[in-house]
């Protein structure tokens, strides 16, 4: 998220206030949520990005979010709102917690967040302040298993929130594994790679089993989700990129326009030029 905790490096867990975090990041409110997974607890109101795109977060709600993604706090006190960042390696123990980590609570592919509402602030602030803080002066092992405990409560929490289609599916836990890992790599290299072998090659699987497996999970080929990333990317960038089209395609990571405009005028049927006179400058 910003320069690493020397906790979350040690034990793959952390859990602080926003202000904090803030503070240790220099006064610099952007973040990258790295390898980790992030809880936010919210009890005041919060502006954010996450992905440049906005949000408006009213107090008593959490949000959850998986990794890579860039996230900006715009200003707000913070001391009320509640980061819980963690590793897939300090959570998963079963495969029950494999099933939690790749549910559409950290990777919801039409949102880069999931939002849920709590009716218990008090309880949350017992649980991950005071709890914490008692556990971790006692014992590493028993502060360990109680944020594990009240990372699992969050969960199934929001989960009363969640697609029951998802959370009750006969799924395949390696394909969930192995799509989930695909949409990291894709998040983090889709501007420089672009074919399906490149993240086939990355797993250590064909691409045709990577395609097999997205079909499972996403009813898509793989070829059809690394289009589908690009396109949404390019669009969102025509949309509110002050850049030209020729420093947007490049950015992309397209070898000149002319592939860059050939690629949008096939995806969505439109010129670049077309998608960015849409915009509404106010």
């Amino acid at each position: 998220m910003y320069i690493v905790t020397d906790e979350l490096k040690l034990i793959g867990f952390s859990v602080s206030t926003l202000q904090k975090l803030v503070q240790k990041n220099s006064g610099i409110r952007k973040f990258n949520t790295l390898d980790y997974f992030c809880i936010y607890i919210v009890m005041e109101d919060l502006t954010m990005e996450v992905e440049d795109i906005p949000y408006q977060i009213k107090p008593h709600h959490i949000i959850f979010i998986g990794p890579e993604k860039k996230v900006f706090f715009k200003e707000s006190i913070g001391d009320q709102i509640y980061v819980i960042s963690f590793s897939s390696s300090f959570y998963e123990r079963s495969s029950k917690d494999s099933l939690f980590l790749n549910s559409n609570l950290f990777f919801n592919y039409s949102s880069d967040i999931f939002v849920a509402p709590f009716n218990n602030p008090e309880e949350k602030k017992v649980l991950f302040i005071k709890r914490m803080k008692h556990f971790q002066l006692m014992d590493e092992s028993l502060y360990i298993s109680a944020a594990h405990n009240a990372i699992e409560s969050l969960i199934l929490d929001a989960f009363l929130y969640a697609n029951s289609t998802e959370i009750n599916k006969d799924v395949k836990f390696d394909y969930l594994y192995y799509v989930n890992r695909f949409k990291v790599l894709l998040q983090r290299c889709f501007k420089i790679e672009k074919k399906v072998s490149y993240y086939a090659g990355q797993l250590h699987v064909s691409s045709r089993k990577l395609t097999e497996m997205t079909e499972y999970i996403l009813g898509k080929t793989a070829k059809q989700v690394v289009i589908e990333k690009i396109t949404s990317e390019c669009i969102k960038a025509l949309e509110s990129s002050n850049q030209t089209i020729s420093e947007i395609s490049y950015d992309l990571g397209f070898s000149n326009e002319a592939n860059f405009t050939n690629f949008i005028k096939k995806h969505t049927g439109k010129k670049p030029s077309e998608i960015k006179s849409i915009t509404i400058v106010f």
